[in-house]
């Protein structure tokens, strides 16, 4: 048996081995490759060596290993040969399969759902952030308390702060994780209750809210920080952004906006984490706009788009009532001539299409009109009549909205106004 270096699941440096099963006739929208560099991108982005890659075609999913007894094997051999003590799986196992290729390949095994736990444990800054990573580990971690190996001592991964063997102990570990979950899911409310006090400061205020969404590493905290000459991280890497972070920005007829971004989505997106990350998602159902950023350099850009929308389906935003839309074409710097020329082309024939490159700034104007147009569209005129001393209210109106006509009337102010659905809404709540 093999030696666990920690309780912590994972190492930085660590050698690991990447193996991506793929079903025979479950062809999805990306290729095999660009499922590996995924996963392999993946594990780096939080410092682990991928040594080797290899894809096993499935005719059958396996209960108890999910592969077969020969392509175990030869997974086991793989790993001694590339010296690997980490096995990544791009694929969620279930925790019987997970500990019997463990027993086999004599290695830790991580599926995709852990491995983007980690990741999203070693970014979560905010305390909110933590919390939320915290709940999704111990509701993945609440499973895969099995005896397992009897040499062990402690239960597998994650934060380390439980364990012993046999069943009476394992029972005790998963009342203390159920325990600190509803502990955490106590905050969590807490933090969604002041959440939503903040929401509806904002929507009383004059400002639209914009909030950016997209696949992981699109370029979301690029472009955030071009609009709003802000310095949030951005970086090549998968999750460089897990906590949300707003930013006041000017648009074209607009004193002032709020941008938001928000943690970048991936496929196959643990459900453990749409769950524990819903009260922040909760962000973009109340935007005014959601900007859609997607990578078009990427030869997987349709199937991120694809994922996304998924994503957003999910949490009840493909509704009649959800907020406009806005797909941003990012990274047209990276493309070539010809692919660039006959993306502009079709995006020229859109209304719902802005193509920029938020690295060099190109399209970016042109965006913010659009984007000023959007908030605006559905506008009607209202007619009016305040009290010439409510100053707070007729300030409101020339913030948010078009003032076409305005005339005094001894104490009254007459005022001919053009306003959102949306901003109307919020007028008759002040």
């Amino acid at each position: 048996m093999f030696n666990r270096a920690d309780d912590s699941g994972i190492a930085r440096g660590e050698r690991a081995l990447l193996v991506v099963p793929e079903r025979i006739g479950q062809a999805g929208l990306r290729s095999i490759e660009a499922r590996t560099d995924e996963a392999a991108g993946l594990a780096e982005a939080i410092g682990i060596d991928v040594v080797a890659r290899k894809s096993f075609r499935l005719r059958q999913v396996r209960p108890a290993s999910l592969f077969g007894k020969g392509q175990a094997e030869e997974i086991a051999d793989l790993a001694r040969g590339d010296d690997a003590t980490l096995v990544l799986v791009d694929t969620i196992l279930t925790p019987v399969q997970q500990k019997n290729l463990e027993q086999v390949t004599k290695c830790k095994v991580i599926d995709r759902t852990g491995l983007i736990l980690e990741i999203f444990g070693e970014r979560a800054a905010s305390a909110e952030g933590r919390l939320q990573v915290e709940l999704a580990h111990l509701d993945y971690q609440a499973g895969r308390l099995v005896r397992g190996w009897t040499h062990l001592e402690r239960q597998r991964g994650g934060f380390g702060f439980l364990g012993g063997p046999g069943e009476t102990q394992i029972e005790a570990d998963r009342r203390m994780i159920r325990d600190r979950m509803a502990r955490i899911r106590k905050e969590l409310d807490q933090v969604k209750r002041t959440r939503g006090l903040h929401r509806d400061r904002r929507q009383r205020a004059p400002w639209p809210v914009i909030a950016l969404v997209g696949y992981t590493n699109a370029g979301k905290s690029t472009l955030f920080n071009r609009l709003a000459a802000a310095s949030v991280m951005a970086e090549d890497l998968l999750f460089a952004t897990l906590d949300p972070t707003m930013r006041q920005i000017k648009l074209p007829g607009f004193d002032k906006a709020i941008l938001s971004d928000t943690v970048g989505f991936v496929s196959n997106l643990p459900t453990e984490l749409v769950a524990a990350f819903r009260a922040t998602l909760e962000e973009v159902a109340s935007s005014d706009l959601i900007l859609h950023v997607r990578d078009r350099a990427h030869r997987d850009s349709d199937a991120q788009a694809a994922d996304v929308a998924q994503i957003l389906k999910d949490l009840g935003l493909d509704e009649p009532n959800s907020p406009p839309r806005l797909e941003v074409w990012n990274k047209i710097d990276r493309m070539e001539e010809d692919e660039r020329a006959q993306m502009l082309g079709e995006a020229a024939r859109r209304d719902d299409v802005a193509p920029v490159s938020a690295l060099t700034g190109e399209g970016i104007e042109p965006m913010r009109d659009m984007i000023a147009k959007l908030l605006q569209s559905g506008a009607t005129t209202h007619q009016l009549k305040l009290s010439s001393g409510d100053g707070s209210r007729i300030a409101w109106l020339h913030a948010r909205g078009e003032v076409l006509d305005q005339r005094s009337d001894g104490d009254a102010l007459h005022l001919a106004v053009k306003l959102s659905p949306e901003n109307w809404e919020r007028f008759q709540r002040l």
